[in-house]
């Protein structure tokens, strides 16, 4: 099934060169794009919310960790290596599971949308899955790779977000109370 959902998007690749170059596009620079744009909501918190901002730098972490993980695993290879597709992109070839554009793009969606901003986090989000479909348009990626990278990025801000409410909750215990009658 994989590879037939690959097929039916990637088939659609090399008919019109404007959508080829807006996902082409999209695959390569678009994570960037991102990345600038989630800046914003980070920078404007980092002074009222630097425990949100750390989480949210700690869930990315966590998600590129995971990634790693299991890509090392993974014995996926890439679309071209092992089949006749468009590809538009270069890529070297390698493991493809899961998609490390992909991943970083859904890590600070998230993230974002769970520890700052819902608003931020949906526009992010959109972003992210056209990152995903255009990786996958472009020949280098996938679709189990790109739900691989949400699956990631959700369990990493999952991690994070229990992480965080255990640590506010020990915090709060080690509080002094005041006293009676002082």
């Amino acid at each position: 099934m994989n590879y037939h959902l690959f097929e039916l998007i990637n088939a659609a690749a090399g008919r019109s060169d404007t959508i080829d170059d807006i996902f082409e596009w999209s695959a390569v620079w678009l994570i960037f794009v991102l990345g600038v744009v989630a800046a914003v909501p980070v920078l404007r918190a980092l002074r009222a919310r630097p425990a949100a901002v750390v989480r949210v730098a700690a869930a990315l972490a966590v998600a590129f960790v995971a990634g790693q993980v299991v890509a090392a695993v993974s014995t996926e290879v890439r679309p071209f290596q092992t089949h006749s597709v468009h590809q538009l992109i270069p890529h070297a070839a390698g493991p493809s599971l899961p998609s490390d554009h992909a991943t970083a793009a859904f890590a600070a969606a998230f993230a974002v949308g769970a520890f700052l901003s819902r608003r931020w986090g949906v526009a992010l989000t959109v972003l992210a899955a056209v990152v995903g479909f255009a990786r996958i348009w472009a020949g280098v990626h996938y679709p189990a790779d790109i739900l691989a990278a949400v699956f990631i990025a959700a369990a990493a801000v999952a991690v994070v977000h229990a992480g965080g409410r255990a640590y506010d909750r020990w915090a709060q215990q080690r509080r002094p109370r005041p006293t009676v009658g002082q």
